[in-house]
């Protein structure tokens, strides 16, 4: 399964220098058996047998008369409702507008069972210089556009807040937007308080059990919907939206996934794009298996980074020794002995290997002047006093767990919408031994016990519902010139994706950020700012070759 992240959010980062737990916007997840995840687990399985829906047929947008009741609606703006959420991270609502798209559940059947997205509106400060509408999608699959724009209206501030409505959705089957429901809260609680086995064979027996149960419970609380989610689907809608909204082209912000969802909209719409930003890039055509393995060793190639950077520039504050070369290892053997040895935290959950790994995980999203700093004080807090917070912190900011125990429907939609995308088939056996060399040799630390059974399966094994859709190089021939930006230390969507989607359209520039993290937006870092804003207002795109420091 492809593997994506959304753009991470100051959210965490208040709560944590507050002291306090809180609901964060991002969401993500990483396929195969790298830590905190357990190996096999790239998609459900269940032992119900495959029933792969009609394809739906190309679209012919506005063109097509069963389509123009939901072209031609008129979005009602509202005040938004109350959002303890919003009003714990002191977030003005008065600043923004929401409303909800009705969009047709089938495009192939529009008279149909129908769907209401959920909208919200940054409206544009200097109406009289409106340029339109700006559409964002923060990544996931599975990561709400709604929150993006509510919770880092910051980040919009200045030149793109002056001129464009920003308008962020949440994608069918996702937030607010008939969310796909399968596993309850105290079940997503009890399955992330385990441990993986480290014995491949009973490693692979508790995943299947643990996915043929969400695969169940999925066709049981949303069959209904699973077959419909697919990005594909989604740029579909994302074209309403653009028409509702009244703009004649998409001018539009994807970040990790929301760049996958960019590219289809560009190859389904090419007379439809405006200005398109693909931020933390997935290339469509990489084959799922090789994604996979250089995400991974991505992540690891941060940590090591990180680890090398806390002993080298914070030795004051850095449990990890004195060695710079050897401080990843030491980090990764405490984090190994919390199967043994979980940490207690003020909630009372415990801290075991696995989470805590996922929590060493989604700090990586950011760089050394954001989450660096609260994971090297995580692990110091963790290692010299035996406690879990900072640590569990991050983790439920990877799961989307807020400090009530309520979990968003992140990990069913990565899922539904990963498979609904297509399948990627098992691997032969030669290829599933050369990963396991390479991330043996590449990842030790993050993949240690990693064997040949953990790839002995196609990614979506089980899962009743896949569309024909298969990795392949998007042109989008006729659409606009589109910018494409790539972070050089990118863990999640690694740098020479960035580079293959921009090489791969029949027009794109590649706009580099030298840097750590996933994702340039909302990084700080003044050069990118600058070029989005002049590309998106102005319509100029960066010189080719283009590097910010």
């Amino acid at each position: 399964m492809r593997t994506f992240r959304a753009a991470r959010p100051r959210v965490l980062l208040t709560a944590l220098a507050a002291g306090t737990l809180l609901l964060a916007t991002a969401c993500d997840d990483t396929a195969g058996p790298a830590r905190g995840q357990a190996a096999g687990t790239t998609a459900p399985a269940a032992a119900s047998p495959t029933a792969t829906p009609t394809p739906t047929p190309k679209p012919t947008g506005e063109a097509d008369p069963a389509l123009k009741p939901f072209y031609g609606q008129q979005i009602t703006w509202a005040d938004c409702p109350a959002d303890p959420k919003a009003e714990q991270a002191k977030v003005d609502l008065s600043t923004l507008k929401c409303g909800k798209l009705h969009v047709p559940l089938d495009y192939a059947n529009p008279a149909g069972d129908a769907l209401d997205l959920a909208l919200v509106k940054y409206p544009a400060a200097k109406p009289d210089q409106r340029l339109g509408s700006l559409m964002v999608n923060p990544g996931g699959p599975g990561g709400s556009g709604v929150e993006m724009v509510t919770f880092g209206t910051k980040d919009f501030a200045g030149s793109l807040h002056n001129r464009y409505d920003v308008i962020g959705f949440d994608p069918r089957g996702t937030g607010a937007s008939s969310p796909i429901h399968c596993l309850d809260d105290k079940q997503r609680d009890a399955e992330s308080q385990q441990d993986a086995p480290l014995d491949p064979v009973a490693r692979k027996a508790q995943s299947d059990r643990q996915d043929a149960e969400f695969t169940a419970a999925c066709q049981a609380k949303s069959g209904k919907l699973l077959p419909f989610v697919g990005t594909r689907n989604t740029a579909r809608d994302l074209d309403v939206l653009r028409a509702a909204a009244g703009d004649r082209k998409l001018n539009y912000l994807g970040i990790s996934y929301g760049t996958y969802l960019g590219s289809l909209y560009a190859e389904e719409f090419p007379g439809n794009t405006g200005r398109l930003v693909l931020d933390g890039a997935v290339d469509p055509a990489a084959d799922d298996l090789d994604a996979s393995v250089k995400q991974i060793v991505g992540f690891e190639t941060a940590f090591d980074r990180f680890a090398a950077d806390c002993v080298e520039n914070h030795a004051d504050e850095c449990a990890l020794g004195k060695d710079p070369a050897g401080a990843a290892k030491k980090a990764a053997d405490f984090l190994d002995g919390l199967r043994d040895h979980p940490l207690p935290t003020k909630d009372g959950r415990k801290v075991g290997s696995d989470l805590a790994w996922t929590a060493v995980r989604s700090a990586l999203y950011g760089d050394e002047n954001q989450t660096w700093n609260y994971l090297r004080v995580g692990l110091t807090v963790a290692i010299k006093a035996g406690k879990g917070d900072v640590l569990l912190a991050f983790s439920d900011d990877y799961n989307e767990r807020d400090e009530n125990g309520h979990y968003t429907p992140l990990h069913e939609a990565h899922a539904a919408i990963g498979c609904a995308d297509g399948a990627a088939p098992a691997p032969t056996p030669e290829r599933a031994q050369q990963a396991v060399q390479q991330l043996q040799q590449q990842a030790p630390l993050m993949t240690k016990g990693v064997s040949v059974e953990d790839f002995t399966e196609d990614s979506c094994h089980g899962w009743p519902y896949k569309s024909p859709e298969k990795p392949h190089a998007i042109r989008a021939e006729g659409a606009a010139p589109i910018l494409v930006v790539g972070s050089t230390g990118d863990p999640a969507t690694p740098y020479a994706s960035a580079e293959a989607l921009a090489k791969g359209f029949a027009k794109a520039t590649l706009l580099t950020r030298v840097g750590e993290g996933h994702g340039a937006f909302g990084k700080g870092n003044a050069c990118i700012d600058q070029a989005l804003e002049t590309y998106l207002i102005d319509g100029t795109m960066p010189a080719e070759g283009t590097r910010c420091s």
